[in-house]
């Protein structure tokens, strides 16, 4: 070989050194870009010369090596670190980063590239883009909230979109009531003052006209007038009845006004008992008085009163005072027994929020379990008071559910312009009977009120979470992840994208976790996997190789010139 070859070998160690700093200041200058992904460079050396061959070994001659030389060399291929970079937090809901392995699937230009860079954005569309304005890929949902993941299809996240109202339909409610509690046996005894008819002839009976109902005490004077407006704001169980109001007209009768402090109380008449709970005439003092006695159902939390200016009128007096007392057959005001409140909001049609009351009493024990009786009422009930249905719920020796009746509850929403009625079911199945102290809680519910897409959050598993400004959450679609049997193998597209190669193999794409793939991280961004350490001590070594390279080709010219020189 002659010295003109070790200059061309020279330069082959300038070429190839020359590669590896360039790559070395690509790592460097993308030191700090998103999810980038480091390079790094492997030499060959090029072909040789041989000068002789290598002869075998025998019994006489131990055998040489061939002898060669080398001409240089040549870079080999430039190769993607494909590690993951350290992961940061941003806080921006639509950055997302891969924890793992695979790349986000984009479109761009009606082709599909891949991508470690999460910094996505919202177009005016909604829809998720990388920062060169590629479509993230996903999968969507059907009109039922279910993912649909046959196909790829933009991701689009809806913000400000409108949630429609979802009516009430089942209620689960869940807690204990108290076996070691007492059996009600006492209810709200409040009688009215004695009344009679005008002129103090007879007492009044069911049928007798309000314009025709006195007080005993002032026989003379009419106790209600056409026209004239009766509200009743009493309490339950010390919490206060919403407020009805009863207008007089020239028909009116004693029945239609005991029917109307029934309903506006919330009596459950169909239960029964002694005495049967519900609001009736009874004789008063003398035989041409009488006066109306409200029994109401038993349990403390169904205790009633009608005190100070419950009752009021439009006239300016109250026709009516009631208090405790004693009825007809010997029974005293006493409400008693185990028992427990809760209350709830259920939602109609339109979203109309509506508080749905429910009192649990103990009704009677036994040595094969307990029966408790539940009463429900809504002051949102828009005909017939707010009394709108009550069960039983039976329960065995262990204190488990065994029974239950009277859980389909039925709310008028007549004049609101929703559907109605409003049907709810109640689901006592949570509830138990054990001793200690009564509870109930209504657990859930599935109706809710309209709202809007305020918020959403991207999980683990790529699922896209809206939240909405009616508490509501909804799937809203799933971020796709593609992974590479020979990631090395993919065509580097600038912008951090890449295309599938010929040697990567195909895509294969799925939900995040699947196929080998990693699991995403939401408001957070993959981190570039350059190590500047490592890449200065390269720096320097590449530098150091260029210039012994460089050093070769000076000293071989050097050898050219000092031969010439020979020659003079």
């Amino acid at each position: 070989m002659g010295l003109t070859s070790a200059l061309f070998t020279g330069v082959t160690g300038l070429d190839v050194n020359q590669t590896w700093l360039n790559v070395i200041g690509n790592n460097i200058a993308n030191s700090n870009t998103t999810a980038f992904k480091s390079s790094r460079v492997l030499f060959d050396p090029q072909f040789y010369t041989t000068d002789s061959e290598a002869t075998a070994p025998s019994t006489n001659f131990g055998g040489t090596n061939p002898s060669q030389e080398g001409l240089g060399a040549t870079v080999n291929t430039v190769q993607k670190n494909f590690t993951a970079g350290q992961i940061q937090a941003t806080g921006q809901p639509t950055d997302i980063a891969i924890n793992g392995s695979g790349f986000f699937v984009v479109k761009g230009q009606g082709q599909d590239l891949y991508t470690r860079d999460g910094a996505f954005t919202l177009n005016d569309a909604n829809q998720l883009v990388t920062s060169t304005g590629n479509f993230v890929q996903g999968y969507g949902v059907d009109s039922n909230g279910n993912l649909q993941t046959g196909t790829l299809k933009n991701v689009q996240i809806p913000l400000g979109a409108t949630q429609t109202a979802k009516a009430t339909g089942n209620v689960s409610l869940q807690g204990n009531l108290d076996a070691s509690g007492t059996v009600a046996t006492g209810g709200s005894i409040l009688l009215s003052q004695d009344m009679t008819t005008v002129g103090g002839a007879a007492p009044p009976t069911a049928t007798t006209l309000l314009t025709n109902v006195a007080d005993s005490s002032d026989s003379a004077t009419p106790l209600y007038s056409v026209g004239q407006t009766i509200t009743v704001a009493g309490t339950k169980g010390g919490r206060s009845i919403p407020s009805a109001t009863f207008t007089v007209t020239g028909t009116s009768t004693m029945q239609d006004l005991t029917t109307f402090f029934q309903q506006s109380m919330g009596i459950d008449t169909s239960v029964g008992g002694t005495p049967p709970p519900g609001v009736a005439l009874e004789t008063g003092a003398t035989a041409n008085d009488a006066h109306l006695v409200i029994t109401g159902n038993t349990g403390t939390d169904n205790k009633l009163e009608l005190t100070g200016t419950a009752i009021t009128s439009s006239s300016g007096t109250a026709p009516l005072a009631f208090s405790d007392g004693t009825d007809a057959a010997g029974f005293t005001s006493n409400p008693n027994g185990e028992s427990t409140f809760t209350s709830f909001t259920a939602y109609d049609s339109l979203g109309t929020p509506i508080t749905v009351n429910v009192t649990a009493v103990l009704q009677n024990t036994s040595n094969a379990g307990d029966t408790w009786r539940f009463y429900v009422d809504s002051p949102d009930n828009m005909s017939g008071g707010p009394f709108v249905g009550s069960g039983t719920l039976t329960f065995d020796s262990n204190g488990a559910l065994k029974a239950s009746t009277g859980t389909n509850i039925t709310i008028s929403r007549t004049g609101t312009g929703a559907l109605d009625p409003l049907n709810v079911g109640l689901n006592f199945g949570a509830m138990t009977q054990l001793s200690g102290q009564s509870t109930q809680v209504a657990s859930t519910q599935d109706g809710f009120p309209a709202g809007t897409l305020d918020t959403f959050a991207v999980g683990a598993d790529g699922k896209i979470l809206g939240s909405y400004s009616n508490g509501q959450t909804h799937v809203l679609g799933q971020v796709a992840v593609a992974t590479f049997n020979n990631p090395q193998g993919l065509n580097d597209q600038g912008t951090n994208l890449f295309s599938a190669g010929p040697s990567s193999g195909d895509a294969q794409v799925g939900p995040p976790g699947s196929l080998g793939a990693g699991t995403l991280q939401g408001s957070a961004l993959e981190q570039s996997n350059v190590d500047l350490s490592s890449e200065f001590t390269n720096m320097i070594v590449a530098s150091t190789g260029f210039s012994a390279a460089s050093r070769v080709i000076t000293t071989s010219n050097q050898l050219i010139q000092e031969l010439l020189n020979s020659g003079r």
